[in-house]
């Protein structure tokens, strides 16, 4: 069967092309794309081309690369072995941006009745905050703060916020993703450019800075500046993939304040439960959908854009603009459905 997807051929050259879907391998779904969800960090990484060579971004970025992996769609066909879905299953998973895609059982789950397909496509990104969050370990009155309101940071919020964390504080560049922010979760937002950031954390915790801090803005340069904001003995969070070099005093901003900074990586998810770590990426999913139909998590309010998939070139040129235009935009959805 013919289908199409979406391509990077090179850097920054977008394109939509035809091929055929291979045969169905054991333990493997055949979905039928319904919404997708562009992942502005690491499909924009990938486009732009811009990032150190050697680096691990050089490594796994080969193009032609198909991106995406915030997928929903319906089961259309299943290979041999299949065990928990059958055709006609509503599936959120890690599908990339295509009319259709062979993804393992296992990267795939069951969308419940009362999830729209938009807020589906979530399911990824958020089983990435959520692991993210599970290793900061955030305790009940913890300042959380939270560098870069983006999709990862506004989910960063919300889960803090669940976990106990108390005061969360937003900090972005963008007052639209502020004002999301303070709506859905944090309890303060703070403009850069526009107060003393340094001053005002200091103020909101009585000298102390924050027990854990978010690093969501994917610039290693800020990291040194985040590290100023943990108190001592807390925790530096890398949830954002960044790319290229930090320069860093090491003795002066963690070992002698004792900080500790924590690498939170999507591959660091268990690949199967045990009894130390259940939370694997499936897990995280459904508790994902658990909390949306509990009222306890918003992601309908995180969509800024929608899109017929076939105006992805726009989409990406438009995405890929200077930093400013970016900074208005967060959730962008592509539909597939005729």
């Amino acid at each position: 069967m013919r289908f199409r997807r979406i391509v990077f051929k090179a850097p920054r050259k977008v394109d939509i092309e035809e091929a055929e879907l291979p045969e169905l391998p054991e333990n493997h779904l055949l979905i039928k794309t319904r919404t997708t969800l562009i992942s502005t960090g690491t499909e924009l990484t990938m486009l732009s081309g811009e990032y150190p060579k050697g680096s691990v971004w050089n490594k796994i970025t080969r193009y032609p690369v198909f991106p995406g992996y915030s997928n929903c769609g319906v089961v259309e066909e299943i290979g041999e072995n299949v065990k928990k879905f059958k055709v006609g299953d509503r599936v959120s998973s890690t599908a990339p941006h295509a009319e259709y895609a062979i993804i393992r059982e296992n990267r795939a789950v069951k969308v419940p009745n009362g999830i729209s397909d938009e807020e589906a496509t979530f399911g990824t990104l958020s089983a990435t905050v959520m692991n993210s969050v599970r290793l900061a370990n955030i305790k009940l009155g913890e300042t959380v703060i939270v560098v870069g309101a983006g999709i990862l940071g506004q989910l960063a919020c919300q889960f803090s916020r669940l976990c106990g964390g108390f005061p969360v504080i937003a900090i972005d560049l963008s007052p639209k993703r502020l004002e999301i922010a303070k709506k859905l979760g944090a309890t303060f937002a703070i403009h850069p450019e526009k107060e003393d950031v340094e001053k005002r954390i200091m103020d909101l915790t009585e000298g102390r800075g924050g027990d854990v801090v978010f690093e969501v803005t994917g610039n290693p340069k800020v990291i040194p500046w985040e590290l100023k904001l943990v108190k001592r003995q807390g925790k530096l969070i890398l949830l954002s993939s960044p790319r290229g070099t930090t320069e860093l005093d090491f003795h002066d901003l963690v070992n002698w304040p004792s900080r500790i900074i924590i690498g939170t990586h999507t591959s660091s998810h268990p690949s199967h439960e045990t009894p130390y770590n259940p939370w694997t990426w499936e897990r995280n999913v459904q508790l994902f959908f658990e909390l949306i139909s509990a009222g306890l998590v918003n992601v309908k309010d995180l969509i800024t854009d929608r899109y017929k998939w076939t105006e992805v070139k726009e989409v990406y040129q438009r995405l890929l603009d200077p930093l400013g235009e970016r900074l208005k935009v967060l959730g962008v959805i592509l539909d597939f459905r005729e």
